[in-house]
C-alpha cells in the first residue's frame, strides 16, 4: 500500500533539481507567507481543464501547449503578454479549422519561472558559481551574490503570476479572443510570409467559412462564444516549497489541489517513481503532464502511470513526448503500444523543442527543420499504432526575437546575435510559431483523412 499523502510528504524522499538555500529561516518564513496568499486559479477550473483534456484523449480534440522557456522578471509587461496570446490564438484558428476539432490552449505561463538543469554548477574561466536555475530561484548575473538561491523570489514570482494571468482573463472574456480578429491578424501574417503561397489556400477557406456564418447570422454580437475563449495556465512542479505552499483544499470536493497553475507537469529529469517531484504530483487533483525522453521504458512509463493515475481517469494524464528528430521511431511505439494494451485514457503530446538543442556561432539554438521532422515523426507513429496525435507542446515567444534557426525567413547563424533574448533555452518567435501551427494543421488534416480519432465538427469560437 501507497503511504498515506499529505502536502509535505514529499519532503521525505529523495530529491533532484531543487536549490540548497543558504538561509533556512528565511525560506520557511516565504514559505508560510506564501501559504497565506490567494489561490492564483481555481479547483473549478482545473476540473475543466480535466474535462477538456478527455476530449482530446478521446481523439475529439487536440492541445496546444507552449510558451516561454523560462519567464523572466525583468520581461515582464504587458506588451509582451498580449503579443504572446495573440500568437497563440492564430495557431489555435488554424489548426481548429484543419482539423475540424476544438482545440484546447494551455500556455506555459503565468508559473513557469523554473528550470532543471544539466549540472548545478557553471563555470567561467577559473570561477565556478551555482548554475541559473530560473528566476524564482536565483538570477541570470554571473555573480556570488547574484546566483545565491533567494527564497524571496518566489513572492515576486507568485506576484508576477497573479498580474499576468488577471491580464489573461481579461483578453479571454473582454473581446480580445474575437474569431474575427484572430483570423485578421493570421492573413497579415500570412501576406507578408516569404512563403504566402503555402497558407493562402487554408486562410481563404477560413475566409470563406466566417463570411458564410456572418451571412447565417452567426457572429461575435449574437454569439458570445465567437468572441471569447477558454485560456488555461501550466509549469513545471519543480520547486516543491513554492508548489506546496499554494496547494489547498477545495472546499467544494475536499480534494487538493495545486492553485499555482492549471496544470502542472513533471520533467524528464524528475520522474523517478519513489523521488520527491512524483510523491508531490500523485496527490493532488489537477491535471498532469509527464515528460517521456529516451530514457522512458514501457515498463517505467506504466509504473508512474499507476502511480500518478491508479484511477485511470480521462484527463488527469498528458504524456509528453520528447526524444529528438531521428528518434522517434526508436523510442515511442514501444511506450505507445504499452499504454494502448492497459487502456489507459492518456493524452498524447509531442515536445519537439528539448531533444533537438545545438550550438551555432556560440549560442544555443535549435532548428526549425528539425522541430518541424520530430512533429512529423510523432504523428507517422501514433498513425501507425492507431492512436490519437494529441497535441504540441513548444517553447515559443509573441515576440520578433532570433533564437531559432530556419523558419520561412530563414534566420540563419550569423542572424542569431541580432536578438537573441532567452536567459534558458531558445524559443520559437512569432512568424516560426505561427508557421509551426500551418505545418501542423496539414498533420492534422492528414490523420483525419486516415480516420485516427473521431472527428467532431469544431466549435464556432477559438
Amino acid at each position: 500500500m501507497a503511504q498515506r499523502w499529505t502536502p509535505d510528504s514529499w519532503r521525505s524522499k529523495p530529491i533532484v533539481q531543487v536549490p540548497e538555500y543558504p538561509d533556512k529561516r528565511a525560506l520557511e518564513e516565504t514559505e508560510k507567507q506564501l501559504a497565506t496568499f490567494p489561490p492564483l486559479v481555481f479547483a473549478g477550473e482545473a476540473r475543466a481543464l480535466k474535462r477538456a483534456l478527455a476530449k482530446v484523449a478521446a481523439g475529439d480534440a487536440f492541445l496546444l501547449q507552449g510558451g516561454d522557456c523560462a519567464e523572466s522578471f525583468v520581461e515582464h509587461n504587458a506588451n509582451n503578454i498580449r503579443d504572446f496570446f495573440r500568437v497563440f490564438l492564430q495557431m489555435a484558428v488554424v489548426m481548429t479549422f484543419a482539423g475540424a476539432l476544438p482545440v484546447v490552449k494551455v500556455g506555459r505561463v503565468a508559473g513557469q519561472f523554473a528550470k532543471p538543469r544539466s549540472s548545478p554548477t557553471e563555470k567561467r574561466g577559473d570561477v565556478e558559481l551555482p548554475a541559473y536555475r530560473g528566476d524564482i530561484i536565483n538570477d541570470v548575473a554571473f555573480t556570488r551574490e547574484a546566483r545565491t538561491p533567494d527564497p524571496h523570489r518566489m513572492l515576486k514570482a507568485y506576484r508576477q503570476s497573479a498580474a499576468t494571468l488577471n491580464l489573461l482573463r481579461a483578453f479571454s472574456t473582454g473581446g480580445y479572443a474575437n474569431l474575427s480578429n484572430a483570423h485578421q491578424w493570421m492573413l497579415g501574417f500570412v501576406k507578408d510570409s516569404p512563403q504566402s503561397h503555402r497558407y493562402e489556400a487554408l486562410a481563404k477557406r477560413i475566409t470563406e467559412a466566417l463570411d458564410f456564418m456572418r451571412a447565417c447570422g452567426i457572429d461575435p454580437e449574437t454569439h458570445p462564444e465567437m468572441r471569447t475563449t477558454d485560456f488555461y495556465t501550466s509549469h513545471e512542479a519543480l520547486l516543491l516549497q513554492y508548489e506546496q505552499a499554494m496547494t489547498r483544499v477545495d472546499s467544494t470536493s475536499g480534494d487538493w489541489y495545486d492553485t499555482s497553475g492549471h496544470m502542472v507537469w513533471i520533467g524528464d529529469r524528475t520522474r523517478q517513481p519513489d523521488h520527491a517531484h512524483v510523491e508531490f504530483a500523485r496527490g493532488i487533483k489537477n491535471p498532469l503532464g509527464l515528460k517521456c525522453g529516451p530514457s522512458s521504458t514501457p515498463d517505467g512509463l506504466l509504473k508512474l502511470l499507476d502511480i500518478l493515475d491508479p484511477e485511470r481517469e480521462p484527463g488527469r494524464m498528458t504524456l509528453i513526448a520528447r526524444f529528438g528528430a531521428g528518434k522517434v521511431e526508436a523510442h515511442l511505439p514501444a511506450l505507445v503500444r504499452a499504454v494502448k494494451k492497459e487502456k489507459r485514457p492518456v493524452v498524447w503530446s509531442c515536445d519537439p523543442m528539448h531533444g533537438n538543442t545545438v550550438t551555432a556561432n556560440g549560442y544555443k539554438t535549435r532548428r526549425f527543420e528539425q522541430v518541424l521532422q520530430e512533429v512529423k515523426e510523432f504523428f507517422a507513429v501514433m498513425a501507425a499504432e492507431g492512436v490519437h496525435a494529441g497535441g504540441v507542446h513548444l517553447e515559443m515567444t509573441g515576440q520578433n526575437v532570433t533564437e531559432c534557426m530556419g523558419g520561412a525567413k530563414a534566420i540563419g547563424e550569423t542572424d542569431l546575435s541580432d536578438r537573441y533574448h532567452t536567459f534558458c533555452d531558445p524559443r520559437l518567435n512569432a512568424d516560426q510559431a505561427i508557421e509551426m501551427a500551418f505545418l501542423v494543421s496539414d498533420l492534422l488534416k492528414k490523420e483525419q483523412r486516415l480516420g485516427q480519432g473521431r472527428k467532431v465538427p469544431a466549435v464556432a469560437g477559438l
